[in-house]
Parts: C-alpha cells; structure tokens; sequence
C-alpha cells in the first residue's frame, strides 16, 4: 500500500488495437548514421523485393560532396567495377562510386510480440507487425570486380600460350551416363543449401516505388495505423454486455446444446446475429437482404445502436442508391469467386453490376437488353443483378424495388455528399471500360434520383419564377456592385458589360463580355495583367464557374477555403496530376466536418482556375501516343514561384519536361548547369529532381506521369 501511495496513477491511456496493415507492416532496420541525418533525406534511386523470400534491396545514393567522402578511393572502386569504358550497363555511370546498395535479412520468424505503435490525442494505437528485416551493405559490386579481374588475366595468359603452343592433339572423350535418382537422394537434394540457394536466385526481382515521408501517399497509408473504431461508439472485442460476460462465467454444458435443434449452416438467427461485433452484423444483413432503408436497418440492428456507427458501419458493405442501401458488389462477388452461370471473374461481374447500380442513381427504370450490351454479359447474369435491386413491369422495363426516400436524403446531407464523390469517381470508371458517352451527373447534390412524376412540367416553372422574383433585388445590387468595382479599378480601359435580361423559365442567366482592344504598344501593361493566361478581370471576380463565383474572388468563404487547400497541398508537393489533386481534395472533404463550406460543390474548372490563380502553371508534357493515362492524369499542374532559392531550378526543369515526357540525369544536369552556372551543387539537383519527379527504370518522370 505504501508503494501504491509513493507511485501515483498520473494519468490513464486507452489503448487500440489496428488491424488494416497487420498483414503488411514490415519494420526495416538501416544501419547506424549520425542523428541530424534521417535516411528520408538521402535519394532512394530504385527499390525491389523478392515477396516469397520477404526480401527487399534498395539503393540510395552516396553524398559525394561530403568532406567524409574519399573521392580517389570511390574512382578507383568504380574503376574496378565497370572498367574504363563506361556504358549504360555500368554499375557507376558517373566514373564515382555514388550509390550503395542495401540488402535486407530476417532478424526473427516470430515477430508476434512486437508492435508499431502511434500515439494520437491521448490514445495508443498498435499495429502488429508482420515481419522485421535488417538493411546491411551489400558487397555485389567487389564480386564483379573480381570477376573482372579475373577475366582479363585468363585472356591475358590465353593470348601468350596461343603464340607459343601448337594445335592440341585429339583426345578421345569418354561419354558417361548417370543412374537414376532414387526418392531418398532426390530429397537429400533437394534440401541441400547449394539447391536452396539457386531456387532463391530464381525467384525474380519486382521493381517497387518509393515514396518519402512527405508524399501525399504516405500521409494516406499512414491513416491506417490509427484504429477505425477508437471513438468508441462501435463494439470491439474488447467491449461485452453483462448477459455475453455471464455467458464467458458460466457457459452452457454440453447437453443443453445437443438438445437445440440444428440449424442450415446458412440460417443465422436474430440472436446469434446480435453477438456479433456491429460491423459484422450490418455485413450480414445486408448481403442477405441486397437492399433496404436505413430505417428499416436501425429497426433490425435495435434501439441501444448508435446511428452514427451505423452510418460509419453501413458505409464500408453499402453504396447508396436513390435513398436507399445497396449492397457492394464486391461483397457479393468476392475476389476468387466467379460466375456460376458463364465462369466469368468476380472483377467482371462486379464491374457489371455496378454498371446497373449506377444507372438507377440515374433513373428509377432499367432496360435489361441495354445492359446486356454495354456490360457484355450473358442474360442470366444480367438477371442476378437486376434481381437484387429491381422488380420486372410488363412492357415497362426493371423498376427499382424501394421508393425514393427523401428522409434520410434531408436529414444526413454529409453523408449523402461522400456517396456522390464515390458514384462520380465510378462513373468515371464505367466510362472508361465501357467507352460509353460521358453523361452529366444529376444536379441534385446527393446524385440520387428523385421519385418519378413528383411534379408537373407546369409546376416546375411556376416554382422557378417565383424564385426568381424573389432574388431579383438581391441580384441587382449584386450587378450594381460589380460595375462599380469594376469601373473603380479600371483594369482594361476597354472594358464593357453586357446586361441580359432574366429568362421567361424562371433561370437566370448573368453574364459579361469584356471586349479587350488590340493594342501592341510596350506600355500597354497588358501581360502584367495576364496569371497563366487569365485576364485579370477574370481573376478579380468577374466571372463564375457554374453558379459558383469565381475562385479569385476572396470575398466568398468557399473560395478562400478552397484557396487555402490549394496553397498548402502545392507547398507540401509542387508537380501534382488533376487526378491526384482531386483524390488530395477528396480526402480533405472527408475530414472536414459536415455542414462545411466546401460541401457546397466545387466543379473542376474551379479547382484548375485556382490552381492558376494561386500561382502554379499547367505543364504540357508531351504524353506518349499509346500511353494509358487518363485525361485528369494528363493535366500535369506545378508551381512556378513559392519565394525559395529553388525556384530557377524548378523552372528550368519544368520546361524540360514540357518537351520530354522521361529525361535522364545527366541531361538534366548538363541542362540545369548551363542555366544556372557552374557552381550548382549535387545537393541542389537531388532537390529538385525529389520535389518533382520520380526516378524509374533509369529514367526520370514528373510525379504523376509514369505509367509502370
């Protein structure tokens, strides 16, 4: 007692368990460096893994400008190594020992005790670990110059013995055959560590890519070493009630359960479901049912669940259609699996069934024959998926099987606003496999389809008119208030606005024409007043981008907010894709909590036209004829000025890659000195070639532009 009084408890930490990466965290061990350098700072120039071995090399560059470095020792290494002819093959193409190569080995088969662990706002998260390896320096490149060696004497001594010796006389070869192996030797063979090692040697290379600390990517993967359930609104394992705790005290003996009946392996009763964790039991009911209302899922779950798991749990299995959840394909259709109608993959039945899902977030009706010839599937597998969401009407088509349900649309707007970044994302996907005409999403904000015949034509316009009417003096002072920044500014001296009357339906419609006079004087100022090719009228807000005013306009809390978003992820990574832009910004969505200013929608020309305005420029990389990127990931973005030393060296490596789409490092280093003289440091290149482009194969592409 009087030990427990002299150590206080100072303070309680919950601890939690994260399985997402269980089976793919490996820790790796480098060797021992100086603790102001971080093995994130030094290049990875390529990495590879034998996956069957759990074995990894990587190679990083050597810092040959270091004082430490003994430069006429790294010559003669590479001088041993390749020769003194150097050709792309050379283990050193810089006639200098510059890389070092790092080969890893297992330090224990057992790693079931050992955790990475994550503390996060006073919680700890572990993740175990499924394997620990040790980087060590490898040697390879000593064995290749003792072969070399090794070759020039052989030549050396069979050029003098030719000159000297005759022609050999013939000899007579004796030709043996072996016996058959037995069973016993065969095995000894087998198991020999000479058979062991050349079956390891066989085992091909797989060329993986690297990505730092600081990468988008990282960041998202290391997300996953955080619990999904540490709010504690969900079950864990860890978490029972009285009457399962009372189970584990005094469980049933064996022949009250002989004397239950046996049930089908397929029948899961309402009590056995409820002992299971919550996201199991919405797993199962929803594979089971295929479709249902959210309410009609809080109804079956109980009244003590919370909703917000619910809608956490629902999210992961469901996708939502027309106010309603539908079941994943890919829970359906599991990885392995295949069609037992035809035989087709399970990729291919999913990518056809979320083909049907997503036209009824379209439209309450669905043609068989239709999807038939998009999907190119046979009709019994088109049946199974109408089946599962829709009821057949006699000369009508498949209609789906629940009504609109308005309710849960209106009350849960954010989650209704995740499902639609989802269905865009897989519209997009559909398009591309199926080359079917792009279609405009719904203009609703949840993407779903409304209820059929819920208002007249009639009504619609009496509806938009009285709108109209109503915001009509709030557009005028609007109007007003435009010319009169416009006309204070004075920003183009030929500047005139154009005044169109509001539409009889009801949509009103602003616009304005800016005429801008031919003049070529050199005073006239004009391309100071041009960002990127935007005028700056444009720029200042006298434009919008589908009902959204324009992202230069810093008046609106939208476009500041998204302003902000697009300066720091560009000052975090200066070269990003329109694709991977929109994931970045996806992600940011998700971690904004509902009812934020940027759920309000933002197109894609808003997102580009900020880019521009926040000082990046587009890079046209000349994309090869037969290359596999897609239009977003061909719309290659980089930042021209963030106010550091880099800037010139950014700039002329970004017109380098608007010429090339791979580039090697020695021409852009040749190119990189000639620019900026000869003073420019290895450190410096390493720089910018590692905030803009990704090393492959030998070569060097812009981030977002290599196509493995």
């Amino acid at each position: 007692m009087a030990n427990e009084e002299d150590d206080p408890v100072v303070q309680e930490i919950d601890v939690y368990l994260a399985k997402s990466l269980a089976e793919k965290l490996y820790l790796f061990q480098y060797p021992v460096r100086p603790a102001s350098m971080t093995y994130d700072d030094i290049p990875h120039l390529s990495a590879k893994i034998k996956p069957k071995q759990q074995k990894v090399e990587l190679e990083m560059a050597i810092d040959t400008l270091n004082p430490n470095y003994c430069r006429s020792k790294g010559e003669q290494i590479a001088l041993n190594v390749d020769g003194a002819c150097a050709d792309e093959t050379s283990t050193y193409s810089s006639k200098l020992m510059d890389k070092q190569t790092f080969c890893s080995s297992q330090t224990t088969s057992n790693t079931s005790r050992y955790a990475a662990a994550l503390y996060r706002q006073g919680e700890l998260h572990l993740t175990p670990l499924h394997g620990i390896l040790q980087l060590r320096p490898s040697f390879s490149y000593l064995d290749k110059a003792d072969a070399k060696h090794r070759e020039r004497e052989a030549a050396n001594e069979a050029g003098d013995s030719s000159q000297d010796e005759a022609e050999e006389d013939v000899k007579q070869i004796t030709v043996r055959f072996s016996r058959p192996e037995s069973e016993q030797a065969r095995q000894r063979r087998v198991q020999s560590y000479e058979f062991l090692q050349k079956k390891h040697a066989e085992e091909p290379w797989v060329h993986l890519h690297y990505y730092g600390l600081r990468d988008s990517r990282s960041e998202h993967e290391r997300q996953y070493l955080l619990c999904p359930g540490s709010s504690g609104v969900e079950n864990t394992e860890l978490v029972k009630s009285p009457s399962e705790y009372l189970m584990m005290l005094m469980p049933p003996s064996q022949e009250e359960e002989k004397d239950k009946p046996v049930a089908p392996s397929n029948v899961l009763s309402m009590a056995q479901l409820r002992t299971l964790p919550l996201a199991d039991q919405i797993k199962i009911l929803m594979k089971n049912v295929k479709v249902m209302p959210f309410a009609n899922l809080m109804s079956l779950l109980g009244p003590s669940i919370d909703s917000v798991a619910v809608l956490r749990g629902i999210q992961k299995v469901a996708m939502l259609v027309q106010g309603n959840w539908v079941v994943k394909s890919d829970i359906l259709y599991p990885k392995d699996s295949s069609s037992p109608h035809s035989g087709v993959p399970a990729e291919v039945l999913c990518r056809g069934r979320d083909f049907v899902m997503w036209k009824f977030t379209q439209s309450r009706w669905v043609v068989r024959k239709e999807v038939a010839t998009v999907t190119k599937l046979c009709a019994e597998d088109v049946k199974d998926f109408l089946e599962h969401m829709a009821v057949v009407r006699i000369n009508k088509g498949w209609e789906f099987v629940l009504p609109y349900d308005g309710e849960f649309i209106r009350k849960h707007p954010d989650v209704v606003q995740r499902q639609h970044m989802l269905w865009t994302g897989i519209q997009a996907k559909l398009e591309k496999v199926y080359n079917l005409v792009k279609e405009s999403m719904p203009k609703k904000p949840d993407g779903q389809s409304g209820p059929a015949r819920l208002v007249s034509g009639d009504q619609r316009v009496q509806v938009a008119k009285t709108k109209a009417q109503q915001n009509h003096a709030l557009l005028e002072r609007e109007l007003q208030r435009r010319k009169e920044q416009i006309q204070a500014s004075s920003v183009l001296p030929g500047l005139r606005i154009k005044e169109e009357p509001v539409s009889e339906e009801g949509e009103e419609e602003e616009e304005q024409e800016v005429e801008e006079p031919m003049d070529t004087s050199p005073g006239s100022g004009l391309n100071s007043r041009l960002a990127n090719g935007l005028p700056a009228v444009r720029a200042a807000g006298g434009d919008s981008f589908n009902g959204h005013p324009p992202p230069g306009c810093a008046s609106t809390p939208v476009a500041r907010e998204l302003r902000a978003f697009v300066e720091a992820t560009f000052q975090r990574q200066f070269v990003l894709t329109l694709s991977e832009l929109k994931r970045l910004f996806n992600l940011h969505l998700a971690s904004l909590p509902p009812g934020h200013t940027l759920f309000s929608g933002i197109s894609d020309r808003m997102l580009q036209d900020t880019v521009l305005a926040a000082g990046c420029k587009q890079i046209l990389v000349p994309f090869p004829p037969q290359t596999a990127a897609s239009p977003d990931e061909q719309k290659v973005f980089a930042l021209w000025e963030s106010g550091d030393m880099s800037d010139q060296h950014r700039q002329v490596l970004l017109e380098i890659f608007s010429k090339n789409y791979r580039v090697r490092r020695n021409m852009i280093q040749s190119r990189l000195t000639q620019e900026c003289g000869e003073d420019l440091s290895k450190q410096e290149v390493d720089k910018v070639l590692k905030d803009c482009c990704v090393s492959y194969g030998g070569m060097w592409y812009l981030k977002g532009t290599v196509q493995s």
